[in-house]
């Protein structure tokens, strides 16, 4: 999750009250996070950028039924979580996209081999994520990539706290169990 300083906070109310800059500032802050959390979710990278604009274009028509300013991250994850099942519904299914592991350059790496390695273990990971169900894996990245609590997920999915711990609980078993067979 993006922590704020306090000398720094957003401008989420200059952005309710329509200020350009203010909504280019919090574009810039949440682009990034937003695109990575929907791409684990939906693994197509086209999809990915549509969702996020679809997301900031919500939040936008929206942002007045925030009653919280400090909860507008949570809020906004909230909306791409929404798209990204809005998606799956409309495909017909509730199952991922299929897609690339993204190739990121690791500038610690000692030589090809070491790289080749990494890039097995990364796909191997994300093979045995990808088996989990969308809400098991949603869970996973809130918490663990995008570090919300358990009460800011379960407001961004919409679903019981003691749901989200279980859907951890089970998601977390499951990626153990999936990780152990590949062994």
């Amino acid at each position: 999750m993006l922590v704020v300083a306090e000398h720094e906070q957003l401008p989420v109310s200059q952005a309710r009250a329509g200020e350009p800059a203010a909504w280019d500032m919090l574009f810039r802050r949440y682009q990034l996070p937003l695109y990575v959390y929907v791409f684990e979710l939906v693994r197509h990278e086209q999809t990915s950028l549509d969702l996020v604009q679809e997301t900031f274009i919500a939040a936008v028509r929206h942002i007045g039924g925030l009653r919280d300013d400090a909860k507008f991250g949570s809020w906004l994850f909230g909306i791409a979580h929404q798209k990204c099942i809005q998606r799956w519904r409309r495909q017909g299914r509730e199952e991922i996209l299929p897609g690339d592991i993204p190739e990121t350059p690791d500038e610690f790496e000692t030589g090809p081999d070491d790289l080749l390695i990494q890039r097995e273990q990364e796909a191997e990971f994300m093979d045995s994520l990808n088996q989990l169900s969308p809400p098991q894996r949603a869970v996973l990245l809130l918490h663990f990539i995008e570090d919300f609590s358990l009460e800011e997920i379960a407001r961004i999915t919409e679903t019981q706290l003691g749901t989200v711990k279980s859907r951890l609980h089970y998601a977390k078993r499951s990626l153990r169990k999936l990780l152990e067979e590949k062994k």
